[in-house]
């Protein structure tokens, strides 16, 4: 939860902030922010380096937990979270990151350890996550693991 709220602080936008009013900030922003823009200054030039990072990582994470983004890879989703076995999960703060049997990985911000312990100690973990975990959390796609 936490870096949702570092990552609005830092496009200046709010929950509320649609994606059409994301990109706009986003090009707002990196329009100020690109070192192309600040070459003949040094200093501004590696704070303009690190900053422009900051606000990509910031665009691209807002994104990927959008409303809209979740809504129209719904289908995509459900597949997923429904038909597919948990190879593997982790638990960081309060991050849960969990592997599917087809490689993908999806990151659950928010989830408090006494609902992470209930899934350890269920009896099936994947029955637990779909109806306590998987609709009830802010959630994005991490990654697709490589396959071997």
């Amino acid at each position: 939860m936490k870096r949702i709220l570092v990552s609005e602080k830092i496009l200046g936008a709010s929950r509320k902030s649609s994606l059409d009013e994301l990109r706009t900030i986003y090009r707002k922003l990196i329009k100020e922010w690109h070192p192309d823009k600040l070459q003949q200054d040094e200093e501004k030039l590696v704070v303009a380096e690190v900053r422009s990072k900051e606000i990509i990582d910031a665009y691209q994470f807002l994104v990927s937990i959008s409303p809209e983004t979740h809504t129209a890879n719904l289908e995509e989703y459900t597949k997923i979270t429904s038909a597919n076995f948990i190879t593997d999960y982790e638990y960081k703060g309060v991050t849960l990151t969990v592997t599917f049997y087809d490689g993908c990985v999806y990151e659950y911000l928010g989830v408090p350890r006494n609902i992470y312990i209930k899934m350890m100690n269920s009896a099936t973990v994947a029955r637990f996550a779909r109806r306590h975990i998987f609709f009830s959390y802010p959630y994005r796609r991490a990654e697709k693991q490589k396959e071997d």
